[in-house]
């Protein structure tokens, strides 16, 4: 049987996105028939042969001022001349997408939505979350898996004045492992559809 690769790339300024992508890379990972890579990235140099192998990249950055972060949009801008420029050679992988801020909302869908444009650009196909909202009635709970209620992508929540050791939540740590096992099981249906 064919086997599939999904590589998860990241930034992490202070360990809290760190925490979400290990999530989403343990998720993926526990999928019969799929190899799991985690990449972390902190400006424009990134393992682009590594890349180039994946069968699906998940992106994740904190959300910042609106956005990724700058190390982030750095690692972004640079596949406009290592990826795009060179044949569009993530064309037709699989693309999933995930962020951090301290705020509930903090404008995280303003970065997965730019994640999402980044793989298009590409020429990638979106994997979205793929679970209702969360504690969005009188019996939900914070325990709820995507209990931020975000569609595109994982959503996490960390307060500011908590370290990395506490925050992420659990119930947003799941949520990260649910996105990373959905990537790897469309993974393992796209890739044996192709064969």
């Amino acid at each position: 049987m064919t086997k599939a690769i999904v590589a998860v790339v990241y930034h992490s300024g202070y360990g809290h996105t760190k925490r979400q992508a290990e999530a989403v890379h343990h998720g993926a990972s526990q999928v019969a028939g799929v190899s799991a890579e985690i990449y972390a990235v902190d400006g424009a140099e990134a393992p682009w042969a590594e890349l180039e192998k994946a069968d699906a990249i998940i992106f994740g950055a904190p959300t910042y001022m609106g956005g990724p972060s700058a190390q982030f949009k750095a690692f972004q801008d640079a596949t406009s001349r290592t990826v795009y420029a060179t044949g569009g050679k993530w064309k037709d992988k699989l693309a999933a997408g995930f962020t951090n801020s301290a705020s509930r909302s903090g404008d995280k869908l303003a970065t997965l939505q730019q994640l999402f444009i980044f793989a298009a650009q590409h020429g990638m196909h979106w994997v979205n979350l793929g679970l209702p909202p969360g504690n969005n009635s009188s019996k939900g709970s914070e325990e709820d898996l995507n209990r931020l209620g975000f569609f595109i992508g994982a959503a996490a929540q960390s307060n500011a004045d908590q370290g990395a050791e506490l925050a992420p939540s659990a119930s947003d740590l799941k949520t990260a492992e649910h996105l990373g096992t959905r990537v790897a099981r469309t993974a393992l249906q796209f890739v044996r559809g192709r064969d």
